[in-house]
């Protein structure tokens, strides 16, 4: 099955696909959509999180000479009036993988949360770590 079948499976509805359009869902789990810049010696990432409890919904991590930033939203409404009732709810996940730059770790990380933007910011070093060397003993024989 190829993805661009996967993505249009046959039992989603044209609701389904339409939503998945336009969160940037192609198939993998909807996508965070992020601004990377260079901060002088750090990297910043912003990402857009709307709607989000960056306290409890909110998960940031540096692993593999990568960034992770994954959340998830659930939002809930209710209308009653006079004979009516509605009722509507939105909930998914998203995540964004993205690699650092040669030398970044985890240390120093720092992240902060305004107006529905997440900023990561990664201290990146100026010069990139030389990779230890060790002498091998040769012998004779």
């Amino acid at each position: 099955m190829t993805e661009l079948t996967r993505w249009f499976d046959s039992r989603r509805t044209p609701f389904e696909l339409i939503e998945r359009l336009f969160e940037g869902d192609a198939g993998q789990g909807a996508a965070i959509k992020v601004e990377e810049v260079r901060d002088g010696d750090s990297l910043v990432v912003r990402a857009e999180l709307p709607g989000i409890d960056p306290e409890k919904d909110v998960d940031v991590s540096v692993s593999d000479g990568a960034l992770h930033i994954s959340a998830h939203r659930e939002e809930k409404s209710e209308e009653k009036s006079k004979g009516s009732y509605r009722s509507e709810f939105r909930y998914g996940s998203f995540s964004r993988t993205l690699p650092l730059p040669e030398g970044a770790t985890a240390d120093s990380v720092t992240a902060s949360y305004k107006d529905g933007v997440l900023e990561v910011r990664v201290p990146v070093p100026t010069t990139p770590p030389t990779p230890p060397s060790s002498k091998i003993q040769v012998t004779r024989g």
